[in-house]
């Protein structure tokens, strides 16, 4: 094993940990220094971390974690997937800023999740002709604007999505609530395989993991923290596109709905995120264009990129999350970077007299104009 795999393997092993979810996974990490050290520290010093004896207790076989991860390691190497870790350069920047993203992604595909412009389009599965006319009308009008187009795989609008992007040139990316081992539902087996070429499929399940219910409220958090913007095309008003909506918004990702007929049960979802002020109405893609500034922010985007790639590690972590939020509060920062209080208060220091951000009154910091 190299010394790369017995990295992947501690990392891999953290997320198998019965219950310990992203957020406490992080935390876990923040305090051992190393994903390793979960696993080599005495059992006694772990239970004193706040908050993780009720997690590591007694019952969990941390060695047989390992067991596991070593076969999932295999599956990856023989899969040509890649792991984007929390703490890596490549972990996409934008759900970098999402508090409860997953530690650990597979990814397979061509496209850099980074430079472009996102849009994650969701909507029922059981679309109508008039959503499915819709949303390729809107994905057509995308075609030439250098636009990735995320959605969740399934049938009706998700897939609908995917493959009016794929016809019109556009790259797309399928997240999915079950390991890459498997593509669900079936059906979309062809769609996928284009994919891979023109786009790709990202999860944060192992291989082995089936697409059962609990799952896909996990995944939803992904395309909605993947994106820019989220459109939502039909909708009931419960659902998995509306849930994907709500956190979105609680994001603070843009959200837009396209209206329907009045008492239509698969328009009600996007007429209550309309009348609620969480959505923006949407009837052609001009209209989120305008909405996001996007023929100006291409060029606002490129020197972002431009600034990053003069950065490495923790630097380049501290500089992307101020991007994103254009003024960030120091707690904010602190707490989605996960590098600790001393630790980001030294990093933030060094880019103020390096002259590359500013400090504002109230703890604030924004990229240096």
């Amino acid at each position: 094993m190299t010394d790369n795999d017995d990295t992947m393997l501690y990392r891999i092993g953290v997320t198998m940990i019965p219950g310990i979810g992203s957020m406490n996974a992080k935390k876990l990490i923040a305090w051992c220094g190393d994903p390793s050290v979960v696993f080599k520290e005495p059992r006694s010093q772990l239970l004193k971390i706040p908050g993780m004896a009720r997690i590591l207790n007694g019952n969990v076989n941390l060695q047989g974690l390992l067991r596991r991860a070593e076969q999932e390691l295999t599956f990856i190497r023989n899969s040509k997937i890649r792991i984007l870790y929390y703490y890596d350069d490549d972990y996409p920047f934008r759900l970098k800023q999402c508090a409860d993203s997953p530690l650990v992604l597979y990814y397979k595909g061509v496209d850099d999740l980074e430079e472009k412009r996102i849009l994650s389009v969701v909507g029922t599965r059981n679309a109508t002709s008039y959503g499915k006319r819709i949303c390729q009308e809107i994905i057509k009008d995308f075609s030439g604007d250098n636009i990735v187009i995320v959605s969740g795989m399934a049938y009706g609008i998700d897939s609908c999505a995917h493959r009016r992007a794929l016809s019109n040139g556009l790259n797309t990316i399928g997240v999915m609530a079950h390991g890459l081992d498997r593509i669900y539902p079936g059906e979309n087996r062809n769609m996928a395989a284009r994919m891979l070429d023109q786009g790709g499929l990202i999860t944060e399940f192992m291989s082995k993991t089936k697409p059962d219910r609990e799952n896909f409220p996990k995944r939803n958090r992904i395309i909605a923290g993947l994106a820019d913007a989220v459109l939502v095309v039909e909708s009931a008003g419960k659902g998995g596109a509306m849930i994907t909506a709500n956190i979105a918004n609680s994001y603070n990702r843009d959200v837009f709905a396209v209206p329907g007929r009045l008492h239509e049960e698969y328009s009600d979802g996007c007429h209550q995120l309309i009348r609620r002020n969480i959505a923006a109405l949407v009837r052609s893609a001009d209209d989120i264009r305008y909405s996001m500034g996007w023929e100006g922010k291409a060029k606002n985007q490129k020197s972002k990129m431009d600034l990053l790639s003069k950065f490495e590690n923790d630097d380049k972590i501290i500089l992307s999350i101020i991007m994103e939020k254009e003024k960030a509060p120091i707690d904010d920062i602190i707490l989605i970077s996960g590098l600790g209080a001393t630790k980001a208060a030294s990093i933030l220091l060094k880019l103020e007299f390096a002259g590359v951000i500013s400090g504002l009154p109230g703890k604030l910091y924004e990229i240096r104009k």
